[in-house]
């Protein structure tokens, strides 16, 4: 199998150069062999190129740009689609070709089958599980042992009968702690009540107080405005008091002056 890259040696885009360097550049360093076959100068390569792109890959315009990439004659993607297997470790598989043993695409292969097996082998198991699942019959399963287990119950019920007394007078006490824990429970609930009655109590408390606050210092607010507003209209009574004066003045020196 020979990788084909097929690329643009006249190319006057700097961006498809750069993609077409990015492309052999990787493959050189993965050891990979592949040829590259010009579309500039060999009309051929480029018609080849064109009619074997598939068409739900190729651009809206319907011409492919390089670089495009083949194993022989099947079509690999072009530098998106390789630069997307790069990031994801598997430029191998977008190849189509086995990943070397030791590589980081191996590895990464390895797990995937081991995975698999895994998930295989528990399915395996639990069919295995189902078969095992199936109803045997107790006489089949035990043998004597079945009759043995029958005998030790009937004895079993005689020592019940016996100790019948013994569990009245068990279910007597128990009964007398399920009240004292009634009332242990009860006691409890009227502590919490009480609690979240002084709990409330202080809130409110605490509230009122801040009301308190609250309208001590809109009373402080409401007499410094009134202090500033007597202050102003105070102001205001000497300003007029003494435009008046001064106008009196002007009239005073007025008359004296007629009057010479």
């Amino acid at each position: 199998m020979v990788i084909k890259v097929f690329l643009a040696s006249s190319s006057g885009s700097t961006a498809i150069k750069k993609k077409q360097q990015d492309v052999v550049g990787f493959l050189e360093a993965l050891k990979v062999e592949y040829a590259q076959l010009d579309i500039a100068c060999n009309e051929e390569n480029r018609m080849w190129m064109r009619q074997n792109v598939p068409q739900e890959k190729k651009p809206a315009n319907g011409i492919p740009l390089p670089p495009q990439i083949f194993n022989e004659e099947s079509y690999c993607g072009d530098y998106d689609t390789f630069f997307d297997a790069k990031e994801d470790n598997s430029v191998y598989a977008f190849l189509g070709l086995p990943p070397p043993p030791g590589s980081k695409e191996a590895e990464l292969a390895d797990k995937a089958h081991i995975l698999e097996n895994g998930t295989h082998a528990e399915e395996t198991n639990g069919e295995e599980n189902l078969d095992d699942s199936i109803e045997v019959p107790v006489e089949e399963r035990n043998g004597d042992a079945h009759g043995e287990e029958e005998q030790a119950a009937e004895e079993e019920e005689e020592e019940e009968g016996e100790g019948g007394e013994e569990e009245e007078v068990a279910e007597g006490e128990t009964a007398e702690d399920d009240a004292l824990e009634g009332e242990t429970a009860g006691d409890a609930a009227e502590e919490a009540v009480e609690e979240t009655d002084e709990v409330t109590e202080d809130t409110q408390a605490h509230a009122d107080e801040e009301e308190q606050e609250e309208a001590d210092e809109d009373r402080e607010e409401e007499d410094l405005q009134s202090e500033e507003e007597e202050e102003l209209r105070q102001l205001e009574e000497e300003e007029e008091a003494e435009v008046q004066e001064e106008e009196e003045d002007d009239e005073e020196e007025t008359q004296g002056e007629e009057a010479e």
